[in-house]
């Protein structure tokens, strides 16, 4: 079979233009080299939807970032992913700040973002978040900014997309790619895949990919940022906080999450390893002390993870979105923050290129732009679950007591279009294993349950793919081999 189109990478990016096309007539697949999709920068992501001053005028991802901004709306609309616009603050904790926050207000007023105001009376400061600090001396407010559960939209997008006919194919991580007579070969480790177009949206590694066809016009450096969690409701924060800017970063942020969290982080760090995701002393360091700075009583003592993640780094700062010297091939590539913001208006534009080059685009007469909304046991009334349970009992049986998720929402996610097969996908999906005891209680529950749905053995089960299995056999029988091996060296 050849596609019209085939996608590398199974990212927010990759998954949302999967999403867009499957509007149309043609016949796409996506290529993830990973066990799930939403296993690289869209795991460790903020989940931060910025208003879209931040950038420079001159980049296309500011452009992007102030329209997929407002395709948000709809979109959550749509595809029911968790999603608020709470509002952000930059904070100004010197006078001298303050002539830079008029300076991007305007700037972002002329480019068409609403609401934004510069705020210098503390009272008011303090009363729309009374958790900053008491050395604030103006913010600049942008109501449009929020927060959305990037891996959740991930899924979401994917899901959509394979109801409305994509193939996602996991566990395929690209080796090789052939041009000729237009029509492109690609090799997988599990296969080889032909199709007429490709969109390269392999994030950290989209440097190589594009290598593969002869094209080495840019680069990709891993940025390394950690992140340090809380437990939900130790402290509640009503507003994204933001430090002034520097010219590599938007700095140590301090923000709730959709699921009553809050985090602190990132920090900025240049890697050479595509795969380092460790957490350091020095850095937790950093981004602790950055985010006290913001907010002095942060609950240190309830911090419940510390994580990192690695951010696509091109050499000139940008998006690089582009047709190249290769018919049929489109980079997608850089897409570093504000991505997740601007990812609806990435995949419209890639729409724009594929008609370039002569695609003709037809919409589905059956198209569906709608996700069901997961059932939540947290979303029902007693009355609902009482019923729910005497429908089907497996919504009665908690398995995450830290986050109350009941054996009928794993189940559900395992189950779904693009569904999870491994612990992790299950705890992005539905959050068994987010809670303060991190899945000490829950984990050995799904663990079978993914063995009975999926119809694999314990030790078939893995954390998150390939070399991270969790048990390797029964400690009866690992005691008694090591007895029979005992008594055959005496």
């Amino acid at each position: 079979m050849i596609y019209d189109v085939i996608i590398i990478g199974g990212g927010v990016t990759g998954c949302c233009i999967a999403r867009t096309l499957s509007k149309y007539d043609l016949n796409i697949c996506l290529l993830e080299k990973e066990t799930d999709i939403a296993s690289g920068t869209s795991k460790a992501n903020s989940g931060v939807i910025h208003a879209g001053y931040a950038s420079p005028r001159d980049y296309i991802k500011r452009q992007l970032a102030i329209r997929g901004n407002k395709l948000y709306t709809q979109a959550a609309e749509e595809l029911n992913f968790p999603f608020k616009r709470i509002g952000s603050f930059v904070v100004a904790l010197e006078d001298n700040q303050i002539k830079q926050l008029e300076e991007e207000r305007k700037k972002g007023i002329e480019d068409g973002i609403p609401g934004l105001e510069v705020i210098l009376n503390k009272e008011k400061i303090k009363k729309m978040e009374p958790r900053l600090t008491d050395e604030v001396v103006g913010v600049l407010h942008a109501p449009t900014g929020g927060l959305a559960s990037p891996y959740e939209l991930t899924f979401a997008l994917a899901e959509n997309a394979s109801m409305n006919g994509v193939k996602f194919f996991r566990n395929r991580r690209v080796v090789k790619i052939t041009h000729q007579e237009y029509v492109f070969t690609v090799r997988t480790l599990a296969g080889e895949f032909k199709s007429r177009n490709i969109i390269n949206a392999a994030g950290l590694y989209a440097a190589q990919i594009s290598r593969m066809l002869g094209l080495d016009y840019f680069s990709i450096t891993p940025r390394k940022g950690e992140y340090i969690l809380f437990d939900r409701n130790a402290i509640q924060l009503n507003k994204i906080l933001f430090p002034m800017p520097t010219k590599i970063s938007k700095g140590i942020l301090v923000c709730p999450t959709l699921h009553g969290n809050t985090f602190i982080g990132p920090n900025a760090q240049n890697i050479p390893d595509l795969e380092d995701i460790s957490t350091t002393t020095s850095g937790l360091k950093e981004i602790l002390e950055g985010a006290m700075k913001l907010v002095p009583s942060l609950p240190v003592r309830s911090s419940i993870r510390n994580f990192a993640g690695l951010r696509a780094v091109p050499e000139a700062y940008d998006f690089i979105i582009d047709n190249t010297d290769v018919y049929g091939f489109i980079n997608v590539a850089g897409i570093l923050s504000p991505g997740l913001t601007a990812t609806f208006a990435i995949a419209e534009k890639v729409v724009e290129f594929l008609e370039l080059l002569g695609e003709k685009l037809k919409v589905k007469e059956d198209y569906n732009p709608s996700r069901p909304k997961p059932e939540r046991f947290k979303d029902f009334t007693k009355e609902e679950l009482d019923k729910k349970i005497q429908e089907d009992p497996t919504w009665g049986r908690i398995i995450c007591r830290c986050e109350t998720i009941p054996e009928k929402e794993i189940i559900d996610a395992i189950h779904a279009p693009v569904g999870a097969t491994t612990v992790d996908g299950v705890k992005f999906r539905c959050r068994p294993g987010m809670g303060r005891c991190q899945g000490g209680f829950c984990r050995p529950r799904v663990i079978e349950i993914l063995s009975r749905e999926l119809k694999k053995s314990y030790e078939e089960i893995t954390k998150r793919g390939e070399d991270t299995n969790i048990l390797i056999g029964k400690t009866k029988d690992f005691l008694l081999n090591q007895k029979r091996e005992g008594s055959r060296g005496k």
